[in-house]
């Protein structure tokens, strides 16, 4: 017998709602399958089983919020253990009855879902919902969370997804109906400040907890960019590269050159990673960050690498990330894309060692064979925890980084 229990989805997260059951009792599931949508701070994450068998019990029902690590599932035979206490918000006091009932001994059953096990690559926004209320149209948390961007009011939009739930396109369809009068006013629970305000905790709790130090260097990515017109000649705008695959394959190879910068530090020990997961940070629209990963990014080439980049935004800024793309990521890469500041010093992800910002790239005067000519150059600035490395290691990476990017065709 197996337990799926809360996963930790986040430095300091604490709970989660379930929003949506994937599985129901007596389906069979794999390892990877997503099994539940849960609600974080961060928004709506799809939630990967790791175990295998048939699912004996659903133990939370749902809407509502359970503590990570409390159980919510038993797949496979054997002792159901007991469900995670009832977390919800209490509800506004009652008039009390003359004699009141005695208090029910009965737990709370997960209603059997009645759709199939869904794999990582299904779509599952338009099924994930919140709990309804009278005053609250049941919505998945993206949907909600657009409407609130663009003042509609979803009381006057009809659902297409299960059981009559307003999802993404339901949404856009209704940006003509009249604005609720409580559009912008402040919600009970902002999706946008809970964001912040998980931010606020990872990054207060690294610059606590990790010694920071930074290492800078100019790189001339004009090779790179000759590189990326070359390889983009005859191709669809689609399936053309940017310059932002070449960044992320440059930082997976020179971390898997340089180990020390690639992994976990925790319980008072650097634990280096297998693989090299690159973690991208991604600005969604109307404010807040998330970094999922690009799994085993050293091991995909340019095109593999975009089209990973690609997903992983579109479904960043759609709320449909996995929680194994929030958790495995080994270090980071924050970009400034194509324009804005010239160099970004980064705060680490607690608990890997390490970050590279990126600025965006400037027209500088560089000497190339002792002349001088207008180059392309971007400024990478280095974070990283000085309780596993120290400047020389850091200068390893540095100098991998150029060279890769200088050498473009190894990429």
């Amino acid at each position: 017998m197996g337990v799926f229990a809360m996963p930790s989805l986040g430095a300091d997260m604490e709970d989660g709602t379930l929003v949506e059951w994937m599985i129901a009792e007596g389906d069979t599931v794999a390892r990877g399958d997503v099994v539940a949508v849960v609600e974080t701070q961060k928004g709506a994450i799809e939630i990967e089983c790791f175990e295998v068998g048939p699912v004996s019990k659903l133990l939370v029902p749902v809407g509502q919020v359970v503590p990570v690590g409390a159980p919510l599932a038993v797949i496979g035979e054997g002792e159901v253990p007991e469900p995670a206490p009832e977390r919800m918000p209490a509800a506004a006091p009652q008039a009390q009855p003359d004699a009141p009932p005695p208090p029910s001994t009965e737990r709370p059953v997960a209603p059997a879902a009645t759709r199939p096990v869904r794999s990582p690559s299904v779509d599952v926004a338009a099924g994930s919902t919140m709990p309804s209320t009278a005053d609250q149209p049941r919505a998945t948390p993206a949907a909600r969370l657009r409407a609130q961007e663009i003042g509609v009011d979803l009381s006057g939009i009809s659902g297409t997804g299960p059981d009559g739930v307003i999802v993404l396109g339901d949404v856009a369809r209704g940006q003509g109906a009249v604005p609720s009068p409580q559009a912008t006013a402040p919600a009970d629970k902002d999706p946008k400040a809970e964001m912040r305000r998980a931010i606020a905790a990872a990054m207060a709790r690294s610059k606590q907890t990790i010694p920071h130090f930074y290492l800078s260097q100019t790189i001339d990515v004009q090779p790179a960019l000759d590189h990326l017109a070359t390889l983009n000649t005859n191709r669809l705008p689609a399936e053309r590269l940017l310059l932002g695959a070449l960044l992320v394959r440059a930082t997976a190879l020179a971390a898997r050159a340089c180990p020390t910068m690639n992994g976990d530090y925790e319980d008072s020990d650097f634990q280096p990673a297998s693989d090299v997961n690159v973690g991208l940070a991604i600005a969604l629209r109307g404010g807040g960050l998330v970094a999922p990963a690009v799994m085993q990014a050293d091991r995909l080439n340019l095109d593999e690498t975009m089209a990973a980049m690609r997903d992983l935004v579109a479904r960043a800024r759609a709320g449909r990330l996995r929680g194994t793309e929030m958790t495995a990521g080994t270090l980071t890469l924050s970009s400034l894309g194509e324009s804005g500041a010239e160099a970004m010093g980064g705060v680490i992800f607690p608990p890997q060692v390490a970050l590279v910002g990126l600025g965006a790239p400037q027209l500088r005067p560089w000497v190339v064979d002792g002349a001088l000519q207008p180059r392309q150059v971007i400024h990478l600035t280095l974070s990283v925890d000085h309780r596993v490395n120290d400047g020389r290691q850091a200068s390893r990476f540095l100098t991998a980084f150029d060279t890769y990017l200088t050498s473009p065709e190894a990429l």
